[in-house]
């Protein structure tokens, strides 16, 4: 079933995410839901307050030509897409990277954002079963949006000064049109 995305000014993308305690038939429901409309729109993550939900859970499928490096497409082989995560915390970070960035939330619009390179994340997955896995490239930009998606951080938050002066206009009226929450 395609959900609504939520956008930007409302108050649910500012909430802290709640931790599953476990992982149930109906959260698994959600993740396909979450899944199928992020497919819909063409995006590459989405957080579940993206659709208006609180629970700790995200979902990711990042296609192999999106990794600009043969040696980064090698290193992420392994991680199966789509990627299912309940509960997940980066557990570490290396590396530099700095690159354009959009969001569902925010349509029509993007900005730099510097990240780390690398990231391990430790997760539950859809079985219930805590898993740890390790990104770089895009893939690893995906991991820390929707995380912080679920910390109630966006993407916004860590663009340059510049690049948010430039897009000001933009957030205030699509801020002003989904309940003015910034």
């Amino acid at each position: 079933m395609l959900l609504d995305i939520v956008k930007y000014g409302s108050a649910v993308l500012r909430e802290k995410a709640v931790p599953v305690p476990a992982v149930t038939s109906e959260l698994v429901h959600l993740a396909e839901d979450m899944l199928q409309t992020m497919y819909h729109a063409k995006g590459v993550g989405l957080a579940a307050q993206q659709v208006g939900r609180l629970e700790s859970v995200c979902v990711i499928d990042v296609p192999a030509n999106c990794e600009e490096s043969e040696e980064v497409k090698a290193f992420n082989a392994s991680v199966k897409m789509p990627l299912v995560m309940f509960n997940p915390v980066i557990i570490s970070k290396s590396g530099e990277q700095d690159g354009k960035e959009g969001c569902l939330s925010f349509p029509n619009m993007g900005g730099h954002v510097v990240r780390a390179d690398q990231v391990t994340c430790q997760y539950t997955d859809v079985s219930g079963r805590m898993q740890i896995v390790t990104v770089r490239g895009f893939l690893a930009r995906a991991v820390q949006h929707e995380t912080d998606h679920l910390n109630g951080v966006l993407y916004v938050d860590l663009m340059s000064a510049e690049d948010k002066l430039a897009l000001a206009n933009k957030l205030k009226k699509l801020a002003n049109k989904n309940g003015g929450n910034i």
